[in-house]
């Protein structure tokens, strides 16, 4: 009897999102891409963080058109040493933010090489986006807004410059990526078989399913 009332009482479980977009932050190590995910996802910025070792993940819920859409945003290493478990991981986004700083010309000059890694590991339609960070810092820039919005031209890409601590343009920068994602590409349902993390567990790969 009991065992029969344990059963009855496992209900279908409740639906929480529409859809799951999956998002990949890229970019040099220390150009504040672990903080860009803190103003969206928590509404927080912290202000001391360790360097990522591997792949975060920050989950956060938005409403468009009407849809629950469920970001699944990936925040790897920026590090050469890590690029050959990080690169496993472009296949799987449908969405990718190139994130360098504007105080760090060298981050800048970098994006053309992510640029090429997102070439030639992620997937054909994946959308794109650009983000001069730290905007808040403009007395130490050395990155002219100008070039920022010249190589997004020439990709055809979008582009915002954004500041975690100020918190400029990070939540317009999030919603804006799925929208782009959300008009153009048909999208299934999150089920068992595409998702492998949740908001309290840790990471075990982007997909349950391998290549």
């Amino acid at each position: 009897m009991r065992h029969m009332m344990c059963r009855s009482s496992q209900g279908p479980k409740k639906k929480t999102s529409d859809l799951l977009f999956q998002l990949l932050l890229i970019g040099d190590s220390g150009v504040g891409k672990t903080c860009v995910l803190f103003p969206f996802p928590d509404d927080a910025f912290n202000t001391t963080f360790i360097s990522t070792i591997g792949i975060d993940f920050k989950i956060k819920t938005v409403e468009l058109q009407g849809k629950k859409i469920k970001l699944q945003i990936g925040d790897p290493a920026g590090q050469e040493r890590f690029h050959t478990i990080t690169t496993s991981y472009y296949r799987g986004a449908m969405g990718t933010v190139l994130v360098y700083d504007i105080t760090n010309g060298k981050s800048f000059e970098n994006i053309s090489k992510w640029l090429r890694n997102i070439d030639g590991h992620a997937n054909e339609d994946v959308e794109r986006m650009l983000l001069g960070h730290k905007c808040d810092m403009d007395d130490k820039r050395l990155v002219p807004k100008g070039k920022g919005e010249q190589i997004a031209r020439e990709h055809g890409i979008r582009f915002f410059e954004t500041s975690a601590k100020a918190n400029i343009n990070i939540e317009k920068a999030f919603l804006t990526l799925p929208e782009d994602i959300l008009r153009k590409t048909p999208v299934k349902e999150p089920n068992s078989e595409n998702v492998d993390i949740s908001s309290g567990g840790g990471v075990t790969g982007w997909k349950s399913k391998c290549c």
